[in-house]
């Protein structure tokens, strides 16, 4: 069946005008929200013809979702189709570069631990397990002949081979104690202790009975104090690709994360033979690189460059140009576009990026020439976000392939038309549901803070919107703190779950956010609460006159990481709120510095660290104002939460009693930082709804004007 190709992407949303809210629409449930199929990020062939993606269909329980790969034609002239059957999901997919047959990391019966599969999309079949080890394998890239993948697998530093893994493997699991014991830092990560475990990389060609071969076993680099990849919530990230000629390999690690504690850390770009021998550094300086991608003539490559320094807490992801094979200094090319760049891809014929970047709640697509020059907007939009943008490397024309979503459209895949300025839809999974939700699109507004600094903000509307109506206020505060409130589909903040019962729902991007320059973001340090708290509540006076249907006697504000912070922030210097909500929020700055995973930027940011006493540390502490505490509050964490960790929220629990502020305390055994378990979140959206319930809701609710 053929998906037309949409209008123009300003008017591409579902159900998105306040004419279409019709009466037989029906308010979203937290059921039709978790029961929403889930797309994953695009994986196009190098051919341009096709394009594989991830597909989640969600359960409450986890053993009845399903997860699996579908594919679908480029130029949107079939609908998808499922690709495997396999009870677990896959991730990691990649194209071979013949475009026949894809490799993907999968768990399947047998298997101990994930391993890599390759299956004949051009002539069908099952897929077949290409590795065998028992540390498992994952992050597949094919090498540019199609014979040998590159892969990344987490072992026992000092293990020459899978049999020396084994060995390590099971002379721990035969010990008779358990313990953890640490001489350096970090030891903790997310919701995860770190272990002595490495991620290397390794080798394998396809012939039949080929062993995997560890291209980092044994080098001083894996030996190094601080060695490990680029850090995130999961795992360590190599972030590695092939160089053009298939004879080494390009990474991202690090050599002084051990130094986590007292300085800023970086990620490099090294080289290392697929022959052996120890890996060479390209980047020397202490600024950071990762996710490098050579550019489809092999002439340059290219990475993610942000700049580290002591006195920053954050600076914008700008992209960076080496020339190969002989690679020189990096080159920065976005210096003069003042937003971070997001992903990024180039034309087959490698004269143009194209990229993504946040800009005022929505990420929108940019370009620029490969050798570097004025980056101009390619595609405006005035609603929703762009991610994960792919471009095929081998296909005849530009063919530009990406995630679109909003607050009203769950993530789909989209063929980007750069000459009609619109967008064709690849799939439409939750279109239907979607059309029979009473929900509007958000609504912009800025205003000008006491401070002098131009503030945006977006407005979610409940189900049954009538303008002639008066509606509760529920501020909503975003984490971070460098990050923003964008035009997309969530699950653990859904502003229409929150605005439900019938609130209009403030999303504030306060200093320190992204999408609005450098300086905005970096201007919350040495500031952490009070004018981005003031900033918020000036949001809510402005929303109060731009909006007769916003009822000024009935606000509440809510926050989760950051914004958990700054509603204990507002505990502490304001009573203008009926209620508060704080999922992982710290009460104090000084405790949190200890016990969190990551201290080093906070002492920056607070100006020095916790024992000089600093401004920051006492003047900006919300316990130290523990004696003007008096709006009733929800706590809500996470016991597996190392990033603001259970002990803040106990502290605030025991304070709260202490004053016999009225509070309610709920604690997820089972979660880390986000509530990520269907019941979890389902039981959470019902207690945040009753405690709204209990101090805003009137007699009447919603009464006539």
């Amino acid at each position: 069946m053929l998906i037309k190709r949409l209008l123009p992407i300003v008017i591409l949303v579902i159900a998105s005008t306040p004419l279409a809210v019709a009466q037989n629409k029906v308010p979203l449930t937290h059921e039709t929200m978790w029961a929403l199929k889930r797309v994953g990020a695009p994986a196009p062939s190098p051919d341009g013809k096709w394009v594989v993606f991830s597909l989640v269909e969600p359960a409450y329980e986890e053993k009845d979702q399903v997860s699996d790969l579908w594919i679908v034609s480029a130029d949107g002239s079939a609908r998808p189709r499922r690709l495997t059957f396999s009870k677990g999901g896959e991730s990691g997919v990649a194209w071979s570069p013949d475009s026949k047959q894809i490799v993907f990391s999968a768990r399947r019966e047998g298997d101990e631990a994930s391993q890599l599969y390759v299956l004949d999309v051009a002539n069908g079949g099952e897929a077949v397990r290409v590795t065998s080890l028992s540390t498992g394998a994952r992050s597949a890239q094919w090498r540019p002949d199609g014979k040998a993948l590159l892969f990344v697998s987490t072992v026992y530093p000092g293990a020459a081979d899978d049999e020396a893994n084994k060995k390590m493997g099971a002379e721990r699991k035969a010990q008779k104690y358990r313990v953890r014991v640490y001489d350096k830092f970090p030891i903790r990560n997310w919701d995860r202790w770190l272990d002595e475990m490495q991620a290397h990389l390794f080798v394998q060609t396809l012939d039949p009975g080929a062993k995997a071969k560890d291209l980092l076993a044994g080098t001083k680099l894996v030996n190094e104090r601080g060695f490990g990849g680029r850090s995130t919530d999961s795992a360590d990230e190599l972030d590695a690709v092939w160089t053009p000629d298939g004879n080494a390999i390009v990474f991202v690690a690090t050599t002084n994360r051990d130094a986590a504690a007292y300085a800023m850390t970086n990620t490099s770009l090294f080289k290392v033979s697929t022959s052996g021998g120890e890996p060479v550094r390209l980047t020397t300086s202490g600024d950071s690189f990762s996710r490098p991608t050579f550019r489809p003539d092999g002439k340059a490559l290219y990475a993610i460059f942000n700049p580290r320094s002591d006195t920053k807490v954050y600076n914008l992801d700008r992209l960076a140009k080496l020339s190969w094979p002989e690679a020189g200094q990096p080159v920065v090319l976005t210096t003069s576009f003042d937003r971070a760049v997001g992903s990024y891809a180039f034309t087959p014929d490698s004269r143009s990026i194209y990229f993504t970047a946040e800009e005022a709640g929505n990420e929108k697509l940019y370009t620029l020439a490969a050798d570097g020059g004025n980056v101009t907007l390619a595609l405006d939009m005035m609603r929703g976000v762009y991610t994960s943008l792919k471009i095929p490397a081998k296909a005849s024309s530009n063919i530009l392939i990406a995630t679109w979503e909003s607050a009203i459209n769950p993530p789909e895949l989209f063929r980007l038309d750069l000459k009609s300025k619109t967008q064709q839809p690849l799939t439409a999974f939750n279109a239907e549901q979607v059309a029979k939700i009473d929900w509007q699109p958000l609504r912009h507004f800025w205003f000008t803070s006491k401070a002098g600094k131009r503030i945006h903000n977006m407005i979610a509307l409940p189900p049954n919107f009538d303008e002639r109506k008066k509606y509760p206020l529920l501020i909503l505060m975003h984490g971070g703190p460098h990050t923003m409130w964008r035009d997309n589909w969530g699950l653990r903040w859904n502003y229409f779950m929150l605005s439900r019962p019938g609130y209009v729902v403030l999303l504030t991007n306060y200093s320190g956010s992204t999408g609005f320059g450098e300086a905005f973001a970096q201007s919350i340090q040495g500031d952490p609460f009070k004018g981005p708290g003031n900033e918020i509540n000036e949001a809510a006076d402005e929303a109060i006159r731009l909006y007769s249907f916003v009822d000024g006697s009935r606000q509440a504000a809510a926050g989760a990481s950051y914004g958990g912070h700054l509603a204990n922030w507002m505990q502490a210097t304001t009573t203008r709120y009926k209620a508060l909500i704080s999922h992982a929020g710290l009460i104090n700055l000084e405790s949190q510095w200890g016990t969190s995973d990551t201290i080093y930027l906070r002492e920056v940011n607070n100006g020095g660290p916790v024992w000089e006493q600093g401004a920051v540390w006492r003047e900006q502490n919300p316990i130290r104002f523990a004696a003007k505490f008096r709006t009733p509050i929800l706590l809500s964490v996470g016991e597996n939460d190392f990033r603001v960790p259970l002990n803040q929220t106990l502290e605030n629990w025991s304070v709260l009693q202490r004053l016999r502020v009225p509070s309610r305390l709920i604690i997820w055994p089972d979660e880390n930082h986000w509530i990520l378990k269907g019941e979890n979140s389902r039981y959470w959206y019902q207690e945040v709804h009753g405690w709204l319930k209990k101090y805003l809701d009137e007699p009447s609710n919603i009464s006539e004007r």
